[in-house]
């Protein structure tokens, strides 16, 4: 790339973009691209040349309560917003644009006080950590819709198989999120340090510990249940038979899911 390194991560996320753009502007036949950006990490650098980019000043309290340690990592993530606006409307100049889906799509989530936002499940229960944004951009082939439920990362994968309408084999424990016949909204969550793993869906967060067999069916609309003692030994039942079935499946998975 011709633009200039600005930190350890390399060259800006807008540089970064632009210079993606050249290289996908070029291609003559159909192509599946992976950008990783990195600007909404430490050190939050912003490139002083990116004068259209305005900093905000927001106090220290308002930071806090939306989840934010400083003003410079408000800043940065700002400045991944405006990085995705800038590699939008170059690549809108650009052929391949009416013809192409793009995905932004986020790797962690942060941990931190999520409470003025989320019920304390998302903050207590870290899954704040595991929160991040999808978005399936594609004006000229996916009409506006937004939608409500639990997915995971390894549903990205299926889905824009889905969306390109081309036979495919699916090998992987994800699935298509756009399609009405998928049932069971939720994605599996490991915390490999805490010897958790658990299942979130639309309603509630089922965790248990595998290492003390201790099960817990946990709210994630409200800080209260909204089930009954028998409706939640039910669940939790049902939920503890899923969970322990994907992770058992994602490790025997591991080495005799070979490529086809």
């Amino acid at each position: 790339y011709n633009s200039p390194k600005i930190n350890v991560w390399g060259i800006s996320d807008k540089d970064l973009f632009l210079e993606s753009n050249k290289v996908l502007s070029n291609q003559s036949k159909p192509f599946f691209a992976v950008i990783q950006t990195a600007d909404n990490h430490r050190p939050y650098t912003i490139p002083a040349t990116d004068i259209d980019f305005e900093k905000k000043e927001i106090n220290k309290d308002t930071l806090m309560k939306y989840g934010f340690s400083s003003i410079e990592e408000y800043n940065g993530f700002a400045y991944s917003d405006y990085a995705f606006k800038t590699f939008i409307e170059a690549a809108k100049k650009e052929k391949y644009f009416a013809n192409t889906i793009f995905v932004f799509v986020g790797d962690h989530g942060v941990e931190g006080n999520a409470k003025a936002m989320y019920p304390d499940v998302w903050t207590n229960n870290r899954l704040s950590d595991e929160h991040v944004p999808l978005l399936f951009y594609a004006p000229s082939l996916l009409e506006a819709k937004q939608y409500d439920k639990a997915v995971s990362q390894i549903d990205v994968m299926p889905t824009i198989a889905g969306l390109l309408h081309q036979p495919y084999l699916n090998t992987t424990l994800g699935r298509d999120v756009l399609n009405t016949s998928t049932k069971n909204n939720g994605a599996f969550i490991i915390h490999h340090d805490e010897g958790k793993i658990g299942w979130v869906s639309d309603s509630f967060y089922f965790v248990k510990n595998i290492r003390f067999e201790q099960e817990e069916l946990l709210p994630v609309l409200s800080n209260k249940p909204y089930w009954t003692s028998v409706e939640e030994a039910a669940i939790k039942k049902r939920a503890s038979a899923f969970t322990t079935a994907f992770y058992e499946t994602a490790k025997w998975m591991l080495v005799n899911n070979k490529a086809r």
